[in-house]
């Protein structure tokens, strides 16, 4: 078999390489110093449909956020040819992965040149802590967003406009979108491809990639979720580590309030305060973090698993552990814990 690797792969799959005859222009904000690893996630699926000619007239255009702007690996620094101007030809923006995620809003003349791409029709995606420019272009107040789940609580403190949530991989909000990582980052392209040349050319890409053809933006990211950074000294935040050490056991929201010496409104209003949550809702949370723990770790049966959890069984946990993680858990235990039978 001869030919080049996207012929023969097309001839391979009987796939039809003629040009669906679909426009879209693709450009990438970048930022100095980002990488060229994580950046290329931002437009790597629409680049491979180019190159296997399903979107022929496709070159992704990356722009400058600010004047002197360069990217680098592997030894190489290469800086970014096109300024803000170019933003003016995009049918869709992306704002990739940054180099940091810092309290310093990004320059004002990239996000006025968001903000008129977006009132011109374009769409916008963030990728990963991407999603910190749109927020600051306030074009994300009163919508549902996502961000890498390391950062999301910064971009709640940052931005408390914004609907976060970053248990899940990405969110398409029509004409503006997010991921909560680099490799959902090609999940979001995949659907964007979809919705633009069809899903059978969506899942030819994805099988020449070697990706899952389709990963539905409310499939969950895998996280893990830090106590929150609280004086100790403050009654709920004591109460918090308390249960969190007895998570095998029943811990009814009345008993934390009282450890608290509070009322039970004024508790569930500082448990809200610090973090974000209902404490019953936290509670199971943290318990189904704990069995994503054992699950890793330990060659455990899930029922015992779940015992140790606060769970009466493993059927007990499995819808919380499905919502949550966005798996079963002998599921997750094969993608990320020692292979052993369930006994």
């Amino acid at each position: 078999m001869t030919g080049t690797g996207f012929e023969i792969f097309t001839r391979a799959a009987g796939a039809d390489r003629t040009d669906t005859g679909i426009s879209l222009r693709v450009v990438v904000v970048v930022f100095d110093g980002v990488s060229l690893g994580s950046m290329s996630f931002a437009f790597g699926v629409f680049d491979v449909a180019a190159a296997y000619g399903w979107l022929p007239g496709l070159a992704p255009t990356l722009v400058a956020g600010a004047p002197g702007t360069s990217i680098g690996g592997g030894g190489l620094t290469l800086d970014v040819p096109y300024d803000l101007d170019a933003i003016r030809g995009g049918d869709l923006v992306i704002v990739p992965t940054l180099p940091q995620t810092t309290a310093e809003a990004p320059p004002e003349p990239v996000l006025a040149a968001l903000r008129d791409a977006h009132a011109r029709g374009a769409r916008l995606a963030g990728l990963c802590n991407g999603a910190f420019v749109l927020a600051a272009t306030g074009l994300l107040d009163g919508r549902p967003a996502t961000t890498h789940w390391a950062v999301a609580a910064r971009l709640r403190e940052l931005y408390p406009r914004v609907e976060v949530d970053a248990s899940v991989l990405y969110i398409d909000d029509g004409d503006v979108l997010t991921a909560g990582g680099a490799a959902a980052g090609m999940d979001l392209g995949l659907h964007i491809l979809r919705a633009t040349v069809g899903a059978a050319t969506a899942n030819l890409l994805a099988k020449a990639m070697v990706l899952p053809p389709h990963r539905p933006g409310g499939q969950a990211q895998f996280i893990e979720s830090p106590m929150p950074e609280v004086d100790a000294a403050d009654p709920v935040a004591e109460s918090i580590e308390w249960a969190c050490a007895r998570l095998d056991t029943a811990l009814p929201v009345g008993v934390l309030a009282r450890r608290a010496h509070m009322s039970r409104r004024n508790y569930d209003r500082r448990f809200r305060e610090i973090t974000g949550s209902a404490p019953a809702a936290w509670l199971t949370h943290q318990r189904v973090i704990r069995a994503q723990q054992l699950l890793e770790s330990g060659d455990l049966p899930v029922d015992e698993i779940a015992r140790r959890c606060g769970f009466s069984s493993a059927a007990a946990l499995r819808p919380h552990f499905r919502r949550v993680v966005g798996v079963a858990p002998n599921a997750y235990r094969q993608m990320f814990g020692r292979r052993c039978p369930e006994s």
